[in-house]
């Protein structure tokens, strides 16, 4: 599960889909995976820093995901058990989870490149898939598959599928599982204690 997360945020790319109709999701995803990269590249300091990048993911990918509509597909009937507040929560704690999941990616891989296909769509569409791949100095690429749904003048992200599985559904899985055994607050629990362990290992970088 946490190599799936951390190779589909390394195309942080889908943050790009924003709120301009006129370019495509794509040419979008294709500039803000740049420039993300650039920085990362170039700053040496932010590149060794994890509460800095933690910002720049923050700032550049997080406000493009559907993390309400990633989490109840996540869930998926056991959404409708969870109370506002429990979803209120999960909602927290899955967007925190993937921020910190890639900020540690952004620590560790700084040389992959992405290149994306070009994307057929109608102007009317309102849901898109953006392709992508991943070139690795070592190693297969890897095609990631963006689904994207758009919301007004913006399109978001609401899953990503890599080599044709799906993250969203492995972590339905996962949440399942954990829901059966310590019911829906030990998932949040559950979600809590990992983000706090990966923000303990994160401050002793």
């Amino acid at each position: 599960m946490k190599k799936m997360v951390t190779v589909a945020l390394l195309a942080l790319s889908m943050a790009s889909a924003s709120a301009n109709a006129e370019i495509a999701p794509d040419v979008l995803a294709r500039s803000v995976t740049d420039e993300v990269m650039t920085i990362v590249r170039a700053d040496k300091e932010q590149g060794g820093s994890a509460p800095r990048l933690a910002q720049l993911v923050e700032a550049k990918v997080l406000p493009h995901f559907n993390f309400t509509h990633m989490t109840q597909l996540a869930l998926g009937r056991n959404w409708r058990q969870a109370s506002p507040e429990q979803q209120r929560l999960l909602i927290e704690e899955f967007r925190a989870l993937l921020v910190r999941t890639y900020t540690t990616a952004l620590m560790q891989y700084r040389e992959q490149t992405v290149d994306y296909k070009p994307l057929r769509r109608a102007p009317t569409d309102t849901e898109v898939v953006v392709k992508s791949l991943i070139k690795q100095p070592a190693g297969q690429p890897v095609t990631i598959d963006y689904n994207m749904e758009k919301l007004g003048d913006t399109w978001k992200v609401y899953d990503v599928r890599i080599e044709g599985i799906s993250l969203v559904e492995n972590y339905r899985s996962t949440f399942h599982s954990e829901i059966q055994k310590n019911g829906m607050d030990g998932l949040i629990k559950a979600l809590a204690d990992k983000n706090k362990t990966l923000g303990t290992q994160a401050a002793n970088r």
